[in-house]
C-alpha cells in the first residue's frame, strides 16, 4: 500500500482511503436530466435562454426542483449556483429544496395593489384561504396584475378572473378553467387586408430614416413608459454607434395602475408590431427583443400566433423577433433591468454611464421603446405627425392614453388630450362611482405618489407635474375617494416598493423596508420619514429607490391631518 494512501486529499473520500467516484457537490439525476433534456429538446442550449429554460420546467412540473436545477445547469453547461440565483430571483419561480414538500398543483394569486386593494381584495384573500384546502389549492398575495378596471382581480393558474368573489374561483376550479383566455382581436390577415404593413414596405424599399426620424419628432412623441424622452431621438443615438445593433422593447408594463399596453396588444396587436418594425429598419436592428410580463399569458399567446404569421407571410425571418416572457419581477420594467433579464439573468439595474443606446442586449447598442410608443411610431408613420400635434389642449400637444381606476364610474383606457386635467379624466370615465366624493388621485402610478382633489387643474402631461414634486409617468391614474385614507394608499404603495426591490441596493432595499416601518406606525416621524426619503432619492442607483419616496413626501405635504 501506498504510504500516500494513508494522508488525506481532496482526491480521497474522507475516511475511507479511496477515490472518489464522483465530483463534489449535488449530483446530477439522470431521470432528472433525461426530463430537462425532453423538455428542452433541439433548441440551443444559450445562457441567454436560461430563464425560457426555467419556465419550460415550472410549467410543466409546477415547481422547480433541486434535480431538476442540477439537470438544467448540467444540460447547459453552467453551475448549479448561477441557475439557482437567477430562478430565486423572480417571483413566478417556484423553488423546492430537497425535502422540502412541492406547492400544491393549483395556484391562486390575489392582486393586492391600490385599485384592488379599494375594491375588497384582502377580504377576498381571506376568504380563499379558509374556505380552500390548502393541500389542494395554495392562495398568495401577487403584485398589480395590469387589469386594475376590473378590480378585485385574481389569477387562478393562468386564467384572469375579474370581479373576482369566491364563488367565480369555485366555479373556474371545478370546470378546470385554469387556462388564459384569448379575447378577438385584429389578426394579421385582417391588419394586412386594411393597408397594414405597406408603410413598412415602402420605406425597406426607398425610405430614408431620417426623414423618418423627424416625423416622428415633429409629431412630438415622447417615450410612454414613463421617461418621456423624445422617441425619434433615440433612433438616431443608436445609429450612431457600430453594428451589430439590437431593440427592444419593453412589454414589462408593471407599474400598479398601469394596463393601456395590455389594452392595446389584446386588440390591435400588428399596429405595435409594425411599428416596432419600422423602429428596427430605421436603426439596422440585428434582432427585435420583446420582452413580455407573464402576469399577460393573453398576450404572450397573441403574440407568439402573429409572430409566426409574420414568418409565414415572408415579412420578418424567422427568428428576428425574439418573444422574450419576464417571470415577475417589477424592476425588470427599468430599461436596465430588463436587459440583464433578457440575457438570462437576474434583473439587476445596471449602473450608467454607459447608456443601453452604446452598451446594451449582450453589450451591443440597444434602442429601446415601450409598446405604446410603438403603436404611435406606427400610427404616425400612416397617418403623418397630425396625428398627435394637431391635438392641443390647455396648451400642451398630442394624445394621452389613461389608465383609470379606483373610485370611477367606468374604469378602463382613455385616450384624451395630453393637457387633460384630472377633473377631464373622472369625466371621460363616467365620473365618480355612486356615493363616492372625489378627494385625492395618483396621477402616474405609486412612484408619482398623491395629489389631493383640490389639485384639479394641472395638465396630466409631461413637464408639467414636476413643479409639484410629481410626474405623470405611466399615466395610470387611480382615484381616491372619502372612504379613503390617503395614508393608508401611500402604504400600499411603499409595500410594493419594499417587494419590489431587486436588494442590489441599500438605500432602496433598506429604505423600502424602514419606511415601511415608519409609516405603521399610528404617528409617523415627519423629521426621520423625511430624512429616509432624501437619502433614498439621492443614493439609489434606480428610478424604483428614487422615486419610492413620494407617497410619503406627498402624503406628508398635503395630507398632515392624516398622519
Amino acid at each position: 500500500m501506498s504510504p500516500l494512501d494513508d494522508q488525506k486529499g481532496v482526491w480521497k473520500k474522507k475516511g475511507t482511503g479511496k477515490s472518489r467516484k464522483t465530483p463534489k457537490g449535488r449530483q446530477v439525476d439522470e431521470a432528472a436530466l433525461a426530463e430537462v433534456g425532453a423538455l428542452l429538446g433541439d433548441r440551443p442550449r444559450r445562457r441567454d435562454l436560461l430563464i425560457e429554460f426555467l419556465h419550460l420546467i415550472q410549467d410543466k412540473h409546477g415547481h422547480l426542483s433541486a434535480a431538476h436545477i442540477a439537470a438544467l445547469a448540467d444540460e447547459m453547461r453552467l453551475a448549479q449556483t448561477e441557475v439557482y440565483e437567477v430562478a430565486t430571483f423572480y417571483a413566478h419561480f417556484d423553488v423546492v429544496r430537497e425535502g422540502e414538500t412541492p406547492p400544491p398543483a393549483l395556484t391562486i394569486r390575489v392582486c393586492d395593489s391600490l385599485s384592488c386593494e379599494m375594491a375588497g381584495a384582502e377580504a377576498l384573500q381571506k376568504a380563499l384561504e379558509e374556505g380552500l384546502d390548502p393541500a389542494e389549492v395554495r392562495v398568495l398575495r401577487a403584485p398589480c396584475m395590469g387589469r386594475c378596471d376590473t378590480a378585485p382581480v385574481l389569477e387562478l393558474g393562468h386564467h384572469h378572473i375579474d370581479h373576482a368573489t369566491p364563488e367565480k374561483v369555485r366555479a373556474a376550479i371545478a370546470a378546470g378553467h385554469t387556462h388564459a383566455d384569448i379575447p378577438d382581436y385584429e389578426t394579421f390577415e385582417t391588419y394586412k387586408a386594411s393597408g397594414g404593413y405597406k408603410t413598412l414596405r415602402d420605406l425597406r424599399e426607398s425610405g430614408d430614416w431620417q426623414a423618418v426620424q423627424e416625423k416622428v419628432l415633429e409629431s412630438g412623441l415622447r417615450g410612454l413608459g414613463g421617461a418621456g424622452f423624445p422617441s425619434g431621438r433615440k433612433w438616431g443615438f443608436v445609429r450612431a454607434n457600430p453594428g451589430p445593433r439590437y431593440l427592444a422593447v419593453n412589454g414589462d408594463e408593471g407599474e400598479p395602475g398601469t394596463f393601456k399596453d395590455r389594452y392595446y396588444l389584446e386588440r390591435t396587436p400588428h399596429l405595435f408590431l409594425e411599428g416596432m418594425l419600422i423602429a428596427a429598419w430605421a436603426v439596422e436592428a440585428e434582432t427585435c427583443f420583446i420582452y413580455m410580463r407573464d402576469e399577460y399569458p393573453a398576450v404572450l399567446e397573441i403574440l407568439a400566433r402573429e409572430i409566426a404569421a409574420l414568418e409565414a407571410a415572408g415579412i420578418v425571418a424567422p427568428g428576428y423577433i425574439d418573444l422574450r416572457r419576464g417571470a415577475g419581477a417589477y424592476i425588470c420594467g427599468e430599461e436596465s433591468a430588463m436587459i440583464e433579464s433578457i440575457e438570462g439573468k437576474r434583473g439587476l439595474p445596471r449602473h450608467r454611464p454607459p447608456f443601453v443606446a452604446q452598451v446594451g442586449v449582450f453589450g451591443r447598442p440597444t434602442l429601446v421603446h415601450n409598446i405604446e410608443t410603438l403603436y404611435w411610431v406606427a400610427k404616425v408613420c400612416r397617418e403623418g405627425p397630425e396625428c398627435l400635434n394637431a391635438t392641443e389642449k390647455n396648451g400642451r400637444k398630442g394624445l394621452r392614453s389613461y389608465s383609470v381606476s379606483g373610485r370611477v364610474a367606468r374604469p378602463g383606457v382613455y385616450l384624451l388630450p395630453a393637457g387633460s386635467t384630472i377633473l377631464d379624466v373622472i369625466e371621460a370615465a363616467g365620473g365618480m362611482a355612486e356615493g363616492h366624493e372625489f378627494k385625492a388621485y395618483q396621477p402616474g402610478g405609486p412612484s408619482s405618489g398623491l395629489l389631493p382633489a383640490s389639485m384639479d387643474d394641472i395638465p396630466l402631461d409631461f413637464d408639467t407635474l414636476q413643479p409639484h414634486g410629481t410626474f405623470i409617468g405611466s399615466a395610470a391614474v387611480v382615484v381616491l375617494s372619502d372612504t379613503d385614507r390617503a395614508r393608508d394608499a401611500a402604504l400600499n404603495m411603499l409595500k410594493f416598493f419594499e417587494d419590489e426591490s431587486c436588494g442590489q441596493c441599500t438605500p432602496c432595499r433598506v429604505g423600502c423596508e424602514k419606511a415601511v416601518k415608519l409609516m405603521e406606525a399610528e404617528h409617523w416621524d415627519r423629521a426621520l420619514l423625511d430624512d429616509l426619503c432624501t437619502v433614498m432619492a439621492d443614493a439609489s442607483i434606480c428610478g424604483l429607490g428614487q422615486a419610492a419616496p413620494n407617497p410619503i413626501r406627498l402624503v406628508m405635504r398635503h395630507f398632515g391631518d392624516e398622519i
